[in-house]
């Protein structure tokens, strides 16, 4: 067996399908793996990294476009974005029935592999859908709004198109915790994507980082959130108060980032 080990990036992934495609060895032959998903390495097995090119990335996403759906590679790379570890071979064995199905894979949930790639993405546009309802921000000096997300997935991508669409005037920053970057839009610009390991290397030693005191940063905005929690347990009907439903329609990972449930 030949394991291919590439990023956890989208882009990565498709190089590592790439290279295992073309390698020659079979299908049955190779498998792809996460950079530093921790999983044990196989006895007798082959690891063989997997080199980001965008010339790679690119042929796979031309015959992508060319042979599947739209339906199909808004799973795959909905897919891509999940947090599970064997998500990139999961892809992989997905496109091999996509490319022998065509058109209509996406809709094939019978075969093992079409169905986990619907699995994994199911569950990635879920968790983006809660997020666009309880995302919370805050707003600080600078005319900036902040929020802090902790996302089980790689979600940014897809919940950044929702704000950017409903606050195109504002300067807003949706910070992802778990995976340190963060969706930055300028006030009437595109918003992109930023990693904030490299926003702390601009900060000198013994500095807060242009990060850290963005979001450390303390306004007016405390007085709000007082108004808001204020307003959230007055109407609350103490006779209709049910946990367990309460906790199917707002799951409890949710609420340490939402401004009702802290302190």
């Amino acid at each position: 067996m030949t394991v291919y080990v590439c990023g956890p990036e989208f882009e990565s992934i498709l190089c590592g399908i790439y290279d295992a495609w073309m390698s020659g060895k079979g299908h049955g032959n190779v498998r792809l793996e996460i950079r530093g998903a921790n999983q044990d390495m196989e006895l007798f097995s082959e690891y063989v990294d997997a080199a980001d090119s965008r010339e790679k990335a690119e042929k796979v996403l031309k015959a992508m476009e060319k042979r599947l759906s739209w339906d199909s590679f808004r799973k795959v790379y909905a897919a891509a974005l999940s947090c599970e570890p064997g998500r990139a071979d999961a892809i992989y064995r997905f496109l091999i029935e996509a490319f022998r199905l065509g058109r209509e894979a996406a809709d094939r949930l019978q075969e093992e592999a079409v169905y986990e790639v619907f699995r994994l993405s199911r569950r990635v546009y879920n968790e983006s859908h809660c997020l666009t309802e309880f995302i919370r921000f805050s707003q600080v000096p600078g005319d900036m709004l902040i929020s802090r997300i902790g996302p089980e997935n790689d979600v940014l991508p897809l919940v950044s198109p929702h704000f950017a669409d409903r606050m195109p005037g504002e300067n807003w920053i949706i910070c992802d915790e778990n995976r340190r970057k963060a969706a930055v839009h300028p006030a009437g610009k595109s918003w992109f994507i930023l990693h904030r390991e490299l926003a702390r290397e601009e900060g000198r030693k013994g500095e807060a980082s242009p990060w850290q005191a963005c979001l450390q940063a303390q306004g007016d905005e405390a007085a709000y959130q007082r108004l808001w929690k204020t307003f959230f347990n007055s109407v609350a009907i103490e006779e209709r108060h049910n946990p367990v439903c309460q906790r199917t329609h707002l799951p409890l990972k949710y609420r340490r980032y939402m401004t009702e449930f802290q302190g």
